[in-house]
């Protein structure tokens, strides 16, 4: 609920003042490399026995702020790439909140359903930018979406734990492959993406170094 009140404001801010002012592929590589940091940390989580929880054992204050604040910066994110709210969220949950990836995944889905619906209301009742043929594409995945969802969510709590992990981390190399065939390497690109490497693998490994969990 606490990263939901955080996510429309941030998918606000990202879409509305921070899109204009980046060029599309130094957002587009940069997410790349926010997710491919992570599946290097969540590499190495996995390498080591590290406890995992199925619940947030204490949910206080500073849980509450952290978590409306993770939902403010996925929100942005998600302003920038359209995506991306979910991934961050479920990072923090995993890393940092130390729950276990097969329950930390039912919620990223919900957060990607507020995510979705949250930045249609603002392309299209707000911006005013949400044309025909964008509306058409987005009606056409709808019923994929309200299927597609739940039926994965499904499916990841009737694998083993191991399993819904490595597939991330397979769909976040397929992502890194076509983003570099796909996207121009000119200079300024290639030296985003190192910076959001070294950036996001720092704060990942920052977040598993800490486990608010113990503290």
């Amino acid at each position: 609920r606490w990263m939901s009140l955080g996510v429309i404001p941030g998918i606000f801010m990202g879409t509305a003042f921070l899109a204009p002012l980046l060029p599309p592929e130094v957002i587009k590589i940069s997410f790349t490399m926010m997710v491919s940091s992570f599946a290097l940390i969540l590499i190495h989580l996995n390498l080591t026995k590290t406890e995992r929880n199925l619940t947030i054992e204490h949910w206080g204050k500073r849980e509450k702020i952290l978590s409306l604040v993770v939902g403010l910066m996925g929100g942005m994110i998600s302003g920038l790439v359209g995506s991306g709210m979910d991934v961050f969220a479920y990072s923090v949950m995993v890393l940092l909140f130390g729950l276990c990836e097969k329950v930390s995944t039912p919620t990223s889905v919900i957060l990607m359903a507020i995510n979705a619906v949250t930045g249609f209301l603002i392309h299209n009742f707000i911006l005013g930018d949400f044309v025909t043929p964008v509306s058409n594409y987005w009606l056409a995945a709808v019923p994929v979406v309200v299927v597609g969802a739940p039926t994965g969510a499904i499916l990841c709590s009737l694998m083993k734990r191991q399993m819904v992990v490595w597939i991330l981390i397979s769909l976040i190399g397929i992502e890194l492959l076509t983003s570099l065939l796909l996207i121009p390497l000119t200079t300024s690109v290639v030296s985003a993406g190192f910076f959001a490497l070294i950036l996001f693998t720092s704060f990942y490994y920052l977040m598993y170094r800490t486990k608010l969990r113990r503290a």
